[in-house]
């Protein structure tokens, strides 16, 4: 059965067009990620980085929704990241002395066990070490990255927070491309219109967080409210649809239940041209 939504084509993979992000739900984590199944989620975000992650909190609910009779393991499209010590607190899935790739490794096998899965469908690096470019260090984790991916362990590797730079340099030194990014996507810079265009040239495709949370001036405008009344939809839906509409696959973090089945309708109607481009425009 298809994933409420939707899906996208990933590297022949066929990936939910919304992921339920788990950043910042703490002990609320469990019940939300058991929530977010049962409203028809089948892609779930986190991250091995406690400090803003609970994941094990993801890896409860996945095994009490396997124990209620949820949906099956290869019905769900799981994903985490690696995250450097200096994103981390103290609560380190790692040996901080450790080398960069034993690193990565002892990471990844902290959150199968975290996740109570063998394999992952998503293996993120959590954010470049640097502002600008790529570190040595950058290089080495997607190294370690790739050899995970090499031994099945993770079936499509990514990268967040990134600049448009820093994902060209890395395609062009992978061994094992990018399959997506996934930034904050702001308005204010057309949508992150230039990583997109680096996405669109390579092939890879663009995951959006804070669709709604790093756009609330440009949500409140009246031009996305006469498109959302036009169609009799929630706001939300209409950006979520023009996200779609876009090529992205869409995070959303709602604790809302209601409005957890509101943004996975956002795939059941259309926008016109005209309405996407005035979208595109909102804040110049």
């Amino acid at each position: 059965m298809a994933p409420a939504g939707g899906t996208v084509e990933i590297h022949g993979a066929r990936v939910p067009a919304f992921l339920y992000g788990t950043a910042w739900k703490e002990e609320r984590t469990e019940a939300l990620v058991r929530q977010a199944l049962a409203a028809g989620f089948r892609g779930i975000d986190t991250a091995n980085q406690r400090r803003h992650y609970h994941e094990a909190g993801v890896g409860a609910a996945l095994a009490g929704a396997w124990e209620a009779g949820g949906p099956a393991r290869d019905e769900l499209f799981l994903q985490t990241k690696f995250t450097y010590a200096e994103g981390q607190d103290h609560r380190l899935p790692y040996d901080p002395r450790a080398d960069v790739p034993t690193q990565v490794r002892q990471s990844f096998t902290s959150s199968l066990e975290h996740l109570g899965v063998e394999r992952l469908d998503g293996y993120v690096l959590h954010g470049p070490r640097t502002h600008a470019g790529l570190s040595d260090g950058d290089v080495e984790v997607w190294r370690a990255m790739e050899e995970l991916h090499g031994e099945g362990g993770a079936r499509l590797l990514g990268v967040s927070n990134v600049t448009a730079g820093q994902l060209a340099a890395l395609c062009d030194l992978a061994a094992v491309r990018p399959a997506f990014v996934q930034n904050r996507c702001f308005a204010r810079a057309g949508w992150d219109r230039e990583v997109r265009r680096v996405c669109a040239a390579e092939g890879v495709v663009y995951q959006g967080f804070s669709l709604l949370t790093a756009n609330r001036a440009e949500l409140a405008s009246p031009e996305v409210r006469r498109i959302a009344a036009a169609h009799r939809r929630t706001v939300p839906q209409v950006i979520f649809r023009f996200a779609i509409h876009l090529g992205m696959v869409c995070l959303t973090g709602t604790t809302d239940p209601a409005h957890m089945r509101e943004d996975l309708a956002a795939g059941d109607f259309e926008l016109g041209d005209d309405e996407v481009e005035a979208i595109e425009r909102i804040s110049g």
